[in-house]
C-alpha cells in the first residue's frame, strides 16, 4: 500500500478515535486524493472510500458486441458482451451485458453483478468469471459502471446518506437499470439477483435491503451491511471493525456472503452483520468446515428458517485477503487459491427465486 495513503490513513483513524471528525475526514479526502492538499485538487471530486489498486483501461463505450472468453466456437455460440448505457432522473451509467446463447427462446435469470473500487465491468468479468458461469448455466449477466465523474475511484457510494434507500441516488438508479434490461430481453422476473465485491458488495445489499420486490436473493463478497455507515468517518469505523445496524428489522431476503479472515480492507465481523440484517437471529445455524481444492480451507455456516428453508449462507475463507474467492488472475482484486465464489452463488441464488405473493 502506498505510504502516504497509509500514513493519512492511521492518521484518520486516530483523529476519529479522539472525536475530532471533521479532521478525520479531511485526512481521509486528502489520503484518498493521493496526499493532495484540498485546494489543489478539484471541487468537482466526490469523497470515495477505498484501498490501493491496480488500474486497468476503460471499456469500451461503444455499443459494440464483444466475444467473451468462451470454448472454441464463433461469437454466438459464446453469448455476446454488448456495452450500453441508461440515463434516467436520477443520473447516468454506461453498463456491459452478458447475452447467453439461445436468449430469447425463453424467460433466462439475470445476475447483476457491482463491481469494487478502481475497477470497471471488463476487469470484474475477468477476474470473476461470471460471464463462464452464465454460458454454462444459461443467464444473463448486467454489470453497471460506476462513473469516475461521480466517484473518483470508481466506488459506488453505498457510504453516503443519500445513496441508501429506495427511490434516491445510486439506488434507484441501478434499480431501474436493471428494470430496462429486463423491458429489453426475455428475463425471468422471478430470478433477479445482485452480488459485488467491496464497495460493490455493500451497494448489493442495500439494494436487496431497498428492492426486495425486485431481486430475490443478494450476494456480499467482502462488503458490509446496508445501513452500517452514513458518512465518511461511520465508514472508515465499519470497515475497520465493524458497523452499527441502523435497520429496524431483518430485511428478509436471502442472502450469501464470502468473506476472508485476512482481510485487512473490510473487517471479516462485516460479513456477519450483512447475515444479521438479511436474516436477523431466529434461525438455526448448521456449520461446516470445508477443504477447497484450491488450498484454502473454509468455514460455511448456513442458516435455515423455521421451516428448514435455506434463507443464507456464510462462507468465512479462511487466510484469504480482500479480493473474490476463486476468481481469476487476469482481472484485480481475486484469490486464486479460494473456494469459487461465483459457482457458488449462481448455485444459491438459482435455488432462491423470488417468493410469489399469496
Amino acid at each position: 500500500m502506498n505510504p502516504i495513503f497509509q500514513r493519512l490513513m492511521n492518521n484518520a483513524t486516530r483523529l476519529t478515535r479522539v472525536g475530532d471528525l471533521q479532521a478525520a475526514t479531511a485526512a481521509i479526502q486528502a489520503a484518498l486524493r493521493g496526499g493532495v492538499p484540498a485546494a489543489a485538487a478539484s471541487t468537482d471530486r466526490r469523497d470515495v472510500i477505498d484501498v490501493e489498486a491496480r488500474e486497468v483501461p476503460d471499456f469500451a463505450r461503444a455499443f459494440d458486441d464483444v466475444a467473451p472468453a468462451a470454448p472454441a466456437g464463433n461469437v454466438y455460440d459464446s453469448g455476446r458482451f454488448i456495452a450500453g448505457s441508461h440515463g434516467d432522473a436520477t443520473g447516468h451509467r454506461d453498463f456491459k451485458l452478458y447475452i447467453p446463447p439461445g436468449a430469447g427462446e425463453r424467460p433466462l435469470p439475470l445476475v447483476v453483478m457491482l463491481h469494487g473500487c478502481t475497477q470497471n465491468p471488463d476487469d470484474f468479468a475477468a477476474g470473476t468469471a461470471m460471464n463462464d458461469a452464465a454460458l454454462a448455466q444459461g443467464f444473463f449477466v448486467l454489470y453497471p459502471a460506476q462513473s469516475q465523474q461521480m466517484n473518483p475511484q470508481r466506488c459506488w457510494n453505498w457510504f453516503k446518506h443519500n445513496h441508501q434507500v429506495r427511490g434516491r441516488g445510486e439506488p434507484a438508479l441501478l434499480a431501474g437499470m436493471t428494470r430496462e434490461v429486463m423491458a429489453r430481453h426475455a428475463i425471468d422476473p422471478n430470478r433477479v439477483y445482485v452480488a459485488g465485491l467491496s464497495a460493490g458488495g455493500a451497494m448489493a445489499a442495500i439494494l436487496g435491503d431497498a428492492y426486495p420486490d425486485l431481486y430475490a436473493a443478494v450476494g456480499v463478497h467482502s462488503g458490509l451491511a446496508a445501513g452500517s455507515a452514513t458518512d465518511l468517518p461511520s465508514a472508515l469505523g465499519a470497515m475497520k471493525g465493524g458497523g452499527t445496524n441502523t435497520r429496524d428489522a431483518a430485511s428478509g431476503v436471502a442472502t450469501i456472503v464470502f468473506h476472508g479472515d485476512a482481510d485487512t480492507t473490510v473487517h471479516p465481523s462485516n460479513g456477519e452483520q450483512v447475515i444479521a440484517a438479511s436474516v436477523g437471529t431466529a434461525t438455526s445455524v448448521e456449520v461446516e468446515r470445508l477443504k477447497g481444492a484450491g488450498g484454502r480451507s473454509t468455514t460455511r455456516r448456513v442458516h435455515r428458517a423455521s421451516d428448514g428453508a435455506v434463507v443464507a449462507e456464510h462462507w468465512l475463507v479462511h487466510g484469504a485477503p480482500h479480493a473474490w474467492s476463486g476468481g481469476r488472475a487476469k482481472g484485480s482484486y481475486t484469490d486464486t487459491h479460494g473456494p469459487d465464489a461465483s459457482a457458488e452463488m449462481v448455485r444459491f441464488f438459482l435455488a432462491h427465486p423470488r417468493r410469489q405473493a399469496h
